[in-house]
């Protein structure tokens, strides 16, 4: 049976039992345990250093109202870095690349910056639905638009995250594909395919991390519109 290029983002299942499970979960058993010494490895001391810059540079714009969700987005960060990183392996399953996963973290966290802002300053969360000066006749019509952006925030965070790193993954499957048809018929096209999919690796590398950075940098933007 001949496969698809797109077989690689179904779903895996082994005997029956769908491994989506352990995908997203696995990712957490490679961290660095936590320790309480003084003294630590210099991993353990690395990764403590990198969380502490990240959470800083995040939090530093929102209000003290909002640094609650600091250890939450923090979270959010290393848990999309590390699906996406492990997913650029051999025989493994990118979990981000389902729509249906991304739009799972985007729409409730999304939603709950909304209900904030509703909840602590409601006059000026409905105040970005009109922008100041707008004039008279204009104004029905551009709070249409703001709503209906507004709600297509969270679409937007899914499907970006589902887009680049769907596309990426494809790239680097079709470029294999032709430097592995390519090597007994043109050895010397099939080294320079090779290289270039060498260089497409890292650029997809990057990718994964700068994309889970994006997707927890707007949610931020949007926790410092309502706090």
């Amino acid at each position: 049976m001949a496969l698809g290029f797109f077989d690689q983002f179904e779903s895996p299942i082994y005997l029956g039992i769908p491994l989506m499970g352990l995908a997203i979960c696995l990712p957490w058993v490679l961290f660095p345990t936590p320790s309480r010494r003084w003294l630590t490895n210099r991993v353990l001391t690395l990764q403590n250093w990198l969380i502490n810059r990240f959470t800083y540079q995040l939090m530093m714009p929102i209000s003290p109202g909002g640094h609650k969700w600091a250890l939450m987005l923090g979270s959010l960060m290393l848990f999309l870095i590390t699906m996406n990183m492990l997913g650029l392996l051999p025989y493994t399953f990118t979990p981000t690349t389902q729509l249906s996963i991304n739009m799972g973290l985007a729409v409730p966290l999304w939603l709950s910056t909304v209900l904030i802002g509703m909840r602590n300053q409601p006059t000026v969360a409905l105040g970005h639905l009109l922008p100041e000066g707008t004039p008279t006749p204009l104004i029905p019509i551009l709070i249409i638009i703001e709503t209906i952006s507004l709600f297509i925030r969270p679409l937007a965070l899914g499907v970006r995250l589902t887009a680049n790193l769907t596309a990426g993954h494809l790239l680097i499957q079709l470029i294999s594909t032709a430097a592995f048809v390519l090597l007994p018929l043109m050895p010397a096209v099939a080294i320079l395919t090779t290289i270039l999919l060498f260089l497409l690796t890292l650029l997809e590398v990057a990718v994964a991390m700068i994309q889970a950075y994006v997707f927890v940098l707007l949610l931020s933007l949007y926790l410092q519109e309502n706090v």
